[in-house]
C-alpha cells in the first residue's frame, strides 16, 4: 500500500472535518472575533473554543493575536489552493469513471431495446 503524507492537507482536512470549526471560519469570514465571542456564539466553553481555534490555527486557517486579556481571531493566510487542487484531481477522476459507467448503461439499454424487438417477432 502506498503511504501518502502531506501535513498541510492532513491539517486542513482535519480542521475542516468539524462542523463547529467550519462555522468558526464562516463567522470569521464576516468579521474578526474574540475567543469569548466565538464561544458564546457557539454555546460552548472557552476551553472548548480555544481547542477548536488551536486546530484551525495549526492548519493556518486562523490567526490569533492577544491584546491585553483578549485573544482576537481572524482568517489566516492559507488560501486552500493545495486542498482545492487535490479535490479537483479526484473530482475529475470520478467524473471520468461515471462518464464511462454512463456509456455502459446506455449500451445495455440499447441492447435491451434491440433484444426486446427480436423477441416480439
Amino acid at each position: 500500500m502506498v503511504q501518502y503524507t502531506n501535513t498541510h492537507l492532513d491539517a486542513s482536512f482535519a480542521a475542516l472535518s468539524d462542523v463547529t470549526r467550519r462555522g468558526v471560519l464562516e463567522q470569521l469570514g464576516r468579521a474578526e472575533a474574540s475567543i469569548t465571542d466565538l464561544a458564546a456564539k457557539f454555546n460552548m466553553t472557552l476551553t472548548g473554543m480555544k481547542k477548536h481555534v488551536g486546530v484551525l490555527e495549526h492548519a493556518g486557517l486562523v490567526t490569533t493575536e492577544k491584546i491585553g486579556r483578549v485573544r482576537t481571531c481572524k482568517i489566516g493566510p492559507r488560501r486552500l489552493e493545495e486542498e482545492m487542487a487535490w479535490i479537483e484531481k479526484y473530482r475529475q477522476l470520478w467524473a471520468a469513471r461515471f462518464d464511462e459507467l454512463d456509456k455502459v448503461v446506455e449500451e445495455l439499454k440499447r441492447k435491451e431495446k434491440v433484444d426486446g424487438r427480436k423477441k416480439r417477432k
